[in-house]
Order: C-alpha cells, then structure tokens, then sequence
C-alpha cells in the first residue's frame, strides 16, 4: 500500500505542469563518424560505421498514467530507416510496444525492411509478434554480429520484471561496436564493481550512463547517483561521458532539476568537467575517427 501511495504521488505530480521542450530535426553523421542523440530518457539514436541504432525508444507522451515532462527530442516520423533496436529491460520506461510498433512501421514504409532487434533473454516473447525482422535473445557477455556491427551485452545491477512475477526475464546493458568505435549504454543500473571488467574487457570510447531516480535512499539499490555514475565512468575508463535517466519522467523523489546539477559538481570536484558531456533532447554529439574527443 505504501508502493501503491508513491507512486500515485508521482503519477499526480506528473500532470501539473505542461509537457516541456520541443523536437528537432534529426542531424545525421558522415559514416566514419560516431553519432549519438539524445531523444529522452534513456532513449538514444546511435549512429555507428553507417548504421542506425534505437536504444530504449521511448516516444509516447504516456506510460499507461504516468506523463513524461519533456518531449522527446526527434520524431518518429523524421528518423532515417532503423536498422537495429537494442532494448536493456522490459520496464515500461525502457520498452515501449507503442513506441517499437511506430518505428517498425516508419521503416518499413522508407525501405519495405524492418530492424532487428537484441532483448535480454527472456524478453523475446514481448517482441517477436511485433514484425521485426529478427530477435536476438543475449545473456550477459553474450556477442552478436547484428545488422553489420558487433553487440555485446554487458552486465548491471537492477532487475527484469515487466510485472511482477515474471522475474525469469534478463537485464543488462550493452556495448555497439563498427568502424572501430564502441559506444555504451549501460541500462538501469546502481553502483557495481563490473564498470571495471566492462572497461577492461570492452573498452568503451563513450559511455551512456544514469543519474536520476536516486532517492529514497532505497532506490540506490537499483539506480545509480549522480556521484555513483561518475565513479562508475571513472572505473570504465571511457574518454567520454553522456547522462541518461532524468529529467523526463517523474520516478523518484529528488527535484528534477537536480541530477544534473549533482553531477556537474561532483565532475568539477574530480577535475574531468570536459569530459561529461550533457546533451539536449534531440541534440547529436559528433564523434571523429581516431580521436573520438572532437
């Protein structure tokens, strides 16, 4: 009952105040560039060695009733053709059937294709009637040459459950990899010793990473501070860091403003401010070959 008060608490805060920001027109990379969008959320376009990756797409205004506060930053109707969609969970605010039904059907109609999708095992069933090309089921560690690019998927600390009993479902992050650049998404994740092995083993350049739904304290058992990402983008050893997991709908208690205010001081204190780049919704980083730091 006290789950059930929170979370009407958050699913009423959600509609007092008007949906924010606007969409932009989608900014595509040259091939041998490394591109990555941010729509929202935890949902990004990646743009690796000519492909076009979805990470956690999620574009509707609702997650049954809870409303997000910020649109997303590109529009379905304006992506390019999608040729591989990487969901980390079966969580609503990761896995959005409205969402995966209406790119599924954009690309089919600029191509008469559709993408593949890679799900952690045990979520294949929640997809496979959805008209993907091909489902990809991964296990932690599990690699796949997918759509001409290599998907690893990587380990965190959080759980699957899309409702409450089926917790046979996986979870997870995942590493892309083509023309010599590899990018990160680590999933929802708290703190864990792994972002050294997934450096190590890996060696991301980029690493996507969350900083909001910290508090209660208790969420930290499955969500990371912003403080916590940073020592884990420190662990990764990646040149380049990029927040996720905040702003866009309400699933803690902090201020919403205040995950990016954290972790802006906590990368001044460490002295690495250069190198957490925070992108507006629908904004694109550009990554160059060989340097990967423009």
């Amino acid at each position: 009952m006290k789950k059930m008060g929170q979370m009407w608490r958050l699913v009423r805060e959600s509609h007092e105040q008007p949906i924010t920001g606007t969409a932009r027109p989608v900014e595509l990379v040259d091939d041998d560039e490394l591109g990555v969008t941010f729509i929202g959320h935890s949902s990004f376009l990646l743009q690796v060695d000519g492909r076009k990756v979805l990470v956690d797409p999620v574009f509707s205004k609702r997650l049954i009733v809870l409303r997000r506060q910020r649109q997303p930053g590109l529009r379905v109707e304006e992506l390019p053709p999608i040729d591989l969609i990487l969901l980390t969970h079966a969580h609503m605010d990761h896995l959005d059937m409205a969402s995966l039904r209406r790119v599924i059907r954009a690309t089919r109609n600029l191509t008469g294709a559709t993408p593949e999708v890679v799900v952690p095992k045990g979520v294949e069933d929640l997809v496979e009637r959805l008209g993907f090309a091909k489902v990809h089921g991964l296990g932690w560690w599990d690699e796949a040459e997918v759509a001409g690019l290599k998907v690893t998927m990587t380990p965190c600390k959080h759980w699957g459950a899309r409702m409450f009993r089926d917790v046979h479902r996986g979870y997870g992050g995942y590493v892309v990899e083509g023309g010599g650049q590899r990018v990160y998404h680590s999933g929802d994740t708290a703190y864990f010793e792994g972002f050294s092995e997934i450096g190590a083993r890996l060696k991301p350049e980029v690493a996507l990473l969350p900083i909001g739904a910290y508090f209660p304290d208790a969420y930290r058992s499955v969500h990371t501070s912003p403080e916590e990402a940073v020592r884990g983008f420190v662990e990764l050893g990646a040149e380049r860091m990029v927040p996720m997991h905040y702003g866009t709908f309400r699933l803690g208690r902090e201020p919403m403003d205040e995950p990016l205010k954290r972790l802006e001081a906590e990368a001044a204190r460490l002295g690495i401010k250069g190198r957490v780049k925070v992108l507006e919704e629908g904004e694109t980083m550009h990554l160059c070959p060989a340097t990967s730091i423009p």
